[in-house]
Order: C-alpha cells, then structure tokens, then sequence
C-alpha cells in the first residue's frame, strides 16, 4: 500500500458525525483513488505552516517511506497580516515550503504542493474574489524554485465558484439560514468551510490535479470516478416569489425588524453581515436597498436573524431596508445605515523622525486614517509588533527588545476588519554598542531571547 498523507489546516480536515455539516477534503480524498492508497488525513484546525513544522512534522517523517506522497495544503491563513501568530511574511512563508519539501525527499516521500482552495466570496459583479492576497502564487513560485509537483486548488475551485455564481456557490460551503440544520438553530454564516457536498467536489478537484502530474505512478487515480457531484440549486433567498411586492403591500405586522449589527453609521468591511431580530410570528426577513432586492433569510425559532449578501458590498455609503414576513402579512420597514471601506492609505510615520538617530530599543508613532483599528509594525517581512489606534488616529509603540546598531527598514502597515493598506517603510538608524565590543563580549555567558520569549517575531515552539 502507498500512503497518500494530507497535512494542512481545517479547510482539508476530516471531520465527525457530529460535526455535521462541516466537512473537509481530505475525507474524501479516497474516494477518487486506486485500490492500493491508502489515505492518512493529518490536516488539523488552525495549523499554520510554521506550528505544523514544530508540533506534528516529526512524527509525520518517521511514518513516510519510500514512494509515500505528502499533499502540503497551506496558505489559507498564513496571509493575514492583523493575526500576529499566523501571519507568514512572503519570505517566510516560502522557506519553510523549502524546509517541508527537502526534509520529506531525504526520507524517500513525494512532496506535493496545494495552493488553498478559493472562499465563497464575490464582488458586485458576481465573480469570485482572491482572498489569499497573493499566497497561491508564491505556492507556485516555490513549487517552480524547488522542482517540486504542484495541484492548483486556487484555480480550479475559483473556476468552479465562477461557473455556480454567488446564487448557487454557498450551497457547497457551511453557509446556512436559522432552521436549516439542527447544529446551527440560529444559522452560521462560513465562506471558507465545506459541507459535505463541497467538500467532496474539493477533493474530487484535488485527486484531478494529482490524476494530470508527471511522474506519478500509474493507476494512483481512479479516473473513472472524478465525476463531478450534484451541484447545489439556487439558494432560498433568491426564489422567494415577487419579494418586491413587500415594497408596496400593506404592513399588516406593527413591529418592524431590528437590526443590531452593524451600528447605525457604522464603518464595516465589505463581506459585513446583519443581524437581528424580527417580530413575534415572523419566519423571514427581506433587504432591500434603493428598491432592489439583495436578499433575504430565515429567522430563528427566537426570532434572531443573520444575514450577509452573495457578493460583497461596494465601497460607500449604505441604507437597507429591511422587512419582516409573517405568513402572508408583512411588517412595517426598518431602515439601517452604514459605510463600507474597501481599502486604507499606509499609515504615517512621525517618528523617529527620518534621517535621526535611535536608540537601541526604538518607539515607533504616527497617524492612521479614518477607520484603521490597528497599526503592524515588520522588519525583513516578519512581524515584530501591532499596536492599536487611538480614537484621534494616533498611534505609538516601543519594540521591546534591544536592537543592535545598524541602518534597518521598518515597515507599517494599517488594518481594517479584513483588509490592509500598502506598506508605509522607514529607513531607521539604531545607534548603540557594536556586537565586537568587550562591553557585549564579556556578558557571553547570559543568553538571549529564545523560543521561550513571548515577544516577536513568532519562533517556532518546540
């Protein structure tokens, strides 16, 4: 038997029956394989690239022989840059791919790259949106540098996104109204997550890639099975009869819905949800904006709601309308405001100030714009601290520990829900002891910082 491992993070891993919806690929991987594979699903829930290295990656190589093949699916959530103990630097993030790949050929496995599979998220126009910031390409750029076989997940579940459009797309995904599964009685709302459906059709997708990969045995994939599954309907909000009609109709319900989140005039992101509660009685809620219909959902047995559009919504300034409906008799409208930003200026730097000196252990401050929550500060790509922004747009940090002298390049970047400005970068110059001197020399018995330290950068943990 030759084993097929699968390590990577919760959109690849196996799930319970009681975890229902949820599903992840990797359980289905065999599936789409010859007799003599044998699947090992050791992708696990908020594993990164470099916690899986330190936590798992060793026992994962004394159980590879020969000829094994190793899928590596990472890259969902090394990219976000607000998270300091996920964010993986451009630099970083391709040298432990090198590390994974080098140290699985020495034991005689077959290393093979996953891009990570697209969200179920859409613009206004109704195609899919990149949400890995760049990352599927850097899996590619590192599988091309290492000589190493690569499946495009990112392209072939995008393209299977844009061919179901946002009406259809989330039936693959754990994305479900209140009442439509007794797991989740107030709904949930995941565009990164599989139900068993997707997830099938994910692995189906992935057994294709490794099924047109040079080199590889004949016969590992069952050809004959990668037929695709039945693909979900047109979600419910979207053949709600005439909800136009809500518009114009008599509201027989005095209680209009209410809505508690977002905050009136609130500054959101462009995947914002609502939530709710409609009046006593009512089964569903309608939104409507400037007449249009967006969408709707159904409410809870409580008569708490959430809800959040198919595609994205476009920067500026909103007002929805939303409407309750009790059998065959509509509520009073209710109105709420808010305003979308879809992305952020760098922040300012005001010190140090260009061009001046610091001391070993510099303090970072500056200015944000309107509505950035906190300000990250890296060096050489990694992340090295975050600080918050204060209610007038100011912001100040001092990095904990001692710098030696040198001439540095900081970076700032600004964060906003989930996105993030162009980096703003200070030339910094750090006057202090050099290394060669007897004043460091002679403290050579003391130890620096290690793994143990709780500053950043993130070190591995063993």
């Amino acid at each position: 038997m030759r084993k097929i491992c699968v390590i990577g993070n919760s959109v690849a891993a196996s799930r319970a029956a009681e975890e229902a919806p949820l599903a992840g690929w990797g359980q289905y991987l065999e599936e789409f394989l010859g007799p003599d594979c044998d699947v090992r699903n050791y992708a696990r829930d908020a594993m990164t690239l470099r916690d899986y290295y330190t936590e798992r990656f060793a026992a994962l190589l004394t159980l590879v022989g020969h000829g094994d093949l190793v899928l590596i699916a990472f890259g969902h959530v090394e990219q976000r840059v607000n998270q300091l103990n996920r964010y993986h630097g451009p630099r970083e993030y391709k040298e432990y791919l090198r590390l994974y790949v080098e140290a699985l050929r020495a034991e005689g496995a077959v290393p093979v790259l996953v891009t990570p599979a697209a969200r179920c998220v859409f613009d206004i126009s109704g195609s899919p949106v990149d949400t890995h910031d760049g990352y599927p390409r850097l899996t590619l750029e590192a599988a091309a540098e290492l000589g190493c076989p690569v499946i495009d997940m990112t392209a072939s579940t995008t393209q299977l996104l844009a061919e179901l459009g946002p009406m259809r797309a989330r039936g693959l995904f754990r994305w479900l109204d209140p009442g439509e599964h007794p797991a989740h009685p107030h709904g949930i709302v995941d565009a990164s997550h599989y139900n068993h459906a997707g997830a099938r059709e994910a692995a189906r997708l992935v057994a294709s890639g490794l099924a047109g990969l040079p080199g590889l045995p004949p016969g590992m994939v069952d050809v004959q099975r990668l037929v695709p599954g039945q693909m979900p309907p047109v979600q419910t909000e979207f053949t709600v009869q005439q909800p136009q009609l809500a518009l114009t109709a008599q509201p027989e319900v005095a209680v209009a819905p209410a809505v508690t989140s977002p905050a009136p005039a609130e500054l959101v992101g462009a995947g914002r949800k609502l939530t709710g509660t409609a009046p006593e009685g009512a089964e569903y809620v309608f939104f409507f904006e400037e007449g249009d219909y967006l969408g709707g959902t159904r409410t809870a047995d409580d008569g708490t709601w959430q809800w959040r559009r198919a595609v994205q919504w476009p920067a500026g300034q909103h007002k929805v309308t939303a409407i309750a409906l009790a059998g065959n008799a509509v509520s009073t409208a209710a109105e709420t405001e808010f305003e979308v930003l879809d992305r952020l200026e760098a922040p300012e730097t005001i010190g140090p100030r260009r061009g001046a000196w610091s001391g070993p252990r510099p303090r970072f401050s500056g200015k944000a714009g309107r509505g950035v929550q906190k300000v990250m500060v890296l060096e050489q790509g990694r992340l090295i601290a975050e600080t918050p922004v204060r209610d007038d747009g100011s912001w100040r940090v001092t990095h904990p520990h001692d710098w030696r002298p040198g001439t540095y390049t900081v970076e700032f970047v600004a964060v906003f829900s989930a996105i993030h400005s162009p980096p703003a970068r200070l030339e910094l110059k750090v006057h202090g002891v050099p290394e060669d001197s007897w004043l460091h020399t002679s403290m050579s018995a003391r130890l620096p910082c290690g793994p143990d330290c709780e500053h950043y950068p993130a070190l591995p943990v063993w």
